[in-house]
């Protein structure tokens, strides 16, 4: 199992290498892994980081190296860009959050580092998508990349508090993943969702309720209702949503089949024309609602 891990590993820098500017995105990752490395050391000589801890901050650091190089690799990335380094320092930051956690089932962390590590990560999700607008080098991998990072340290907050307040508490981080899961057998959750401030509002919240009741600072009553409010909140939105796409699935099947049709019928009165007209057009996609969702949960 290791050996074809590493081989896999291995045929990925092979190919970043042999590629356009590989080498270079090759050695902007492989320094955030190093980096993720020299940060558990650091958690290590501090606080006597243990085997759990070491073990899951080692994987979810060799685990982001070999995605990112992966997608980088898929997409030709050509340039890492700023906003990607950013990201990239925030999900070393959720990769020591990691190890805490893990490492909390054996012995608690020292609150204030677990707290202050948390917080910087989620004030950065705020930065890197103004640094990507602000530098022209906005990306849809840039984009899918925030989410996945955001979405998991969620995941892991939720976990840590659960600890205290019950396996209820991981229904906020799991809820991202089951809905992405349930849009793969019911293609109508990939419709397009309206904007809304509502669920913008709700995704901010998340991380932040959670960090408070991780904290400590409050009495167990208030943390509890600190942790319902959010989850209740979560749940509203995600079902309003839901029973929207629901709704409009039909309206929107109607439309891919005229959408179809129309496109044959252009198709079919090309071919008899002798003249060929090149129409350029490019917009846009319209964003998954499982996307949408998953990016609007964890952004502030």
């Amino acid at each position: 199992m290791i050996v074809s891990v590493t081989h896999t590993f291995g045929r990925f820098a092979v190919a970043l290498i042999n590629t356009y500017d590989g080498r270079l995105l090759l050695s902007e990752t492989t320094v955030g892994a190093g980096a993720q490395v020299l940060l558990l050391a650091f958690l290590g000589t501090a606080i006597g980081l243990g085997p759990a801890g070491w073990l899951t901050g080692l994987a979810f650091g060799l685990a982001t190296w070999a995605v990112l190089n992966r997608a980088l690799l898929r997409t030709r990335t050509r340039h890492f860009g700023p906003a990607n380094r950013v990201t990239l320092g925030r999900a070393i930051l959720v990769g020591a959050v990691t190890a805490l956690v893990a490492d909390s089932f054996q012995s608690s962390p020292p609150v204030s580092l677990f707290v202050g590590l948390t917080a910087v990560a989620l004030i950065l999700d705020g930065v890197d998508g103004k640094v990507a607008r602000r530098t022209g080098t906005s990306t849809a991998l840039g984009a899918r990349f925030d989410m996945e990072v955001d979405a998991f340290l969620i995941l892991v907050l939720s976990v840590y508090v659960s600890m205290s307040l019950g396996p209820w508490v991981m229904l906020i981080g799991l809820m991202r993943y089951v809905f992405v899961a349930a849009a793969k057998v019911m293609p109508w959750l990939n419709g397009s969702l309206p904007p809304s401030m509502a669920r913008k509002t709700v995704a901010a919240v998340q991380g932040v309720f959670l960090l408070v009741a991780a904290s400590g600072l409050l009495p167990y009553a208030a943390n509890f209702g600190v942790v319902a409010l959010a989850l209740g909140s979560l749940l509203w939105s995600f079902g309003r949503d839901i029973v929207w796409l629901f709704r409009t699935r039909d309206v929107r099947d109607g439309e891919g089949v005229r959408d179809e049709r129309t496109a044959t019928a252009t198709a079919t009165v090309s071919e008899t024309v002798t003249v060929a007209v090149a129409v350029a057009a490019a917009a846009p996609a319209p964003a998954r609602a499982a996307d949408r969702r998953a990016a609007e949960l964890v952004r502030s």
